[in-house]
């Protein structure tokens, strides 16, 4: 059910934001729609939209218990989230564990390759650009980010890949890269925004041995590999098992 809700604020590839009766809080529906290569291909799956905020809202619960701050506040429906207004940070701050994807294609770092400590990565968010990775002589330019905050959001996402990677290693997953977002809050706390979906993260099934069966995460759609809703609906499944029921916000 759709609930009450302002003007909308946003709207990206896969959620909108909507005022909500606070300056505080905003609504934020997770859509249908599934993008992928900077959104030049598209479709709409049903039902992916409240997996993922049933996914995302668990998961934010399960840091929120580890002592990561996020701006999830409860539900509101089954794919309406409730959370803080936030001033996201105009980065998206890339996880990898082990090597794949655009890792492999721009540098001879083998496939599979465990990446131990984890390689942080930050690209510039701006879908123009194609999101560009920067160094930090040209964070340092863009002035984004303090040194200190730069830290902080270092530490903060380090501390995410490690709640997650032996939370989804428990349902059997591997967790093998994953992107965030972060901003600060109304009281200039950094916290954890967006979602954390099969959207945003690579997962492999580690009971099942074939490299394409095997992937319950958005290449599935990248690689016309079919079965989307259904794979991210097993993640689902396996998070249930082990998770109480999100909150609702009321």
């Amino acid at each position: 059910m759709k609930p009450d809700h302002g003007q909308l604020l946003y709207e990206g590839k896969a959620k909108r934001v909507f005022s909500s009766g606070s300056n505080e809080r905003v609504l934020v529906e997770f859509k249908d729609d599934a993008t992928a290569f900077n959104a030049q291909k598209r479709a709409k799956l049903e039902g992916k939209g409240q997996i993922n905020c049933q996914i995302s809202a668990s998961i934010f619960e399960v840091l929120e218990r580890e002592g990561v701050p996020t701006h999830y506040l409860g539900l509101e429906s089954d794919n309406w989230m409730v959370a803080q207004y936030v001033d996201v940070i105009p980065l998206e701050v890339v996880l990898r564990n082990i090597a794949t994807g655009s890792l492999c294609r721009e540098t001879p770092i083998p496939f599979g390759t465990e990446l131990s400590p984890a390689l942080l990565d930050l690209y510039y968010k701006d879908d123009a650009l194609s999101d560009p990775l920067l160094s930090e002589a040209r964070l340092e330019k863009l002035g984004l980010l303090s040194k200190q905050k730069l830290l902080e959001v270092e530490t903060l996402s380090r501390k995410v890949n490690q709640v997650l990677t032996s939370f989804f290693a428990n349902l059997d997953l591997l967790l093998v890269d994953f992107k965030l977002e972060i901003g600060l809050n109304q009281h200039n706390q950094l916290v954890l925004a967006d979602e954390v979906s099969p959207d945003t993260c690579r997962l492999w099934d580690q009971r099942i041995s074939d490299p394409e069966e095997r992937i319950l995460d958005k290449d599935r759609f990248r690689k016309d590999l079919g079965g989307v809703v259904e794979g991210y609906g097993e993640i689902l499944k396996r998070i249930q098992g082990v998770c109480p029921k999100p909150r609702n916000y009321k």
